[in-house]
């Protein structure tokens, strides 16, 4: 397909500088719900729940990070009809009045699971660190994750472990919480949240 350098002016005016959204790729974009055009591969049939876009506020603590303090964040599980979910999730910094500071942590990564209902989540945070979780569901809704194995460049905090636990609530929300170890420390409580589907 051609384009002309008119059809790049008006890309490059609506995008003002900002990642510009192609709506021409020659394969179809993602699903984050039920019933569209695209099939949930059956093996992921155990996590369609989380399906969706989720946004909403968490908190993070731990000893090396001098208190605790608040984030926003958005989580997007979405399919394309393979044995996979894409996972990606966007953070952002709050003051105590609950304004945005700046842009914080970012991760992606795929939800794998087998015949036997066994998840395998690969992540890859923005920080220098890709990890592999092995895990299941604990109930119809919930999930938990233990980080395998952890691979980290030279500049990358020092993380020893990881788990995660992963739950939609009676009211529709999705709660999550991660233990981590870092910079010598045993495992321990560093990140929660609270999310609302907003898509999906």
């Amino acid at each position: 397909m051609s384009h002309t350098s008119s059809d790049a002016d008006a890309r490059h005016g609506a995008t003002k500088g900002h990642l510009p959204w192609f709506d021409d790729l020659p394969i179809g974009m993602d699903a984050v719900t039920l019933g569209q055009d695209i099939e949930l591969h059956e093996q992921c049939e155990p996590l369609a729940p989380l399906l969706g876009v989720w946004r909403g506020e968490g908190l993070a603590q731990y000893p090396s990070l001098l208190g605790q303090f608040r984030y926003g964040q958005q989580i997007t599980f979405s399919h394309d009809g393979r044995p996979f979910l894409v996972y990606e999730a966007r953070a952002w910094l709050l003051n105590s009045s609950g304004e945005v500071l700046r842009p914080a942590a970012r991760e992606v990564g795929w939800w794998r699971m087998d015949e036997e209902e066994t998840i395998e989540l690969v992540l890859a945070h923005m920080f220098g660190i890709c990890e592999i979780y092995y895990g299941g569901r604990t109930s119809e809704t919930s999930w938990e994750l233990v980080c395998d194995a952890i691979t980290r460049t030279d500049t990358a905090r020092d993380t020893t472990a990881a788990a995660r636990l992963y739950g939609i609530l009676e009211n529709g929300e999705l709660a999550y919480a991660e233990e981590r170890a870092l910079r010598g420390l045993p495992l321990q409580p560093h990140l929660s949240a609270q999310l609302e589907r907003i898509a999906g």
